[in-house]
């Protein structure tokens, strides 16, 4: 096995490490029902560069480009980064589902 693990093992460069200074891993967000049921069926994931991405930008108010430095990605890359988190967290809110920060990042593509 290669030492980058198996997610390289596919055509082109490895992606550089993402800086992530503050995360809370293992927290769920879920909603409930009118009757006080809670909602955990049909989770979505929130990776840790996704957090982060959205802590940069929305709570420390950062633009992009401050925020992917301190990332140490590109500004498209970041931007790519923070529209998926952007899209996770309002389909949360929109169908009533649980959201979920793992500690670990996107699932490998075998």
């Amino acid at each position: 096995m290669l030492p980058w693990g198996r997610r390289y093992r596919r055509r082109g460069r490895p992606p550089k490490p993402r800086r992530i200074s503050d995360y809370p891993p293992g927290y769920i967000f879920a909603p409930f029902t009118p009757d006080g049921q809670l909602l955990l069926d049909n989770p979505i994931y929130m990776f840790p560069d996704e957090y982060e991405a959205l802590r940069l930008t929305y709570y420390l108010g950062l633009t992009q480009e401050e925020a992917s430095k301190r990332m140490g990605v590109s500004r498209g890359t970041f931007w790519r980064i923070l529209y998926s988190a952007r899209r996770k967290l309002v389909q949360s809110l929109v169908e009533r589902r649980p959201l979920i920060l793992t500690e670990q990042g996107p699932p490998l593509n075998v």
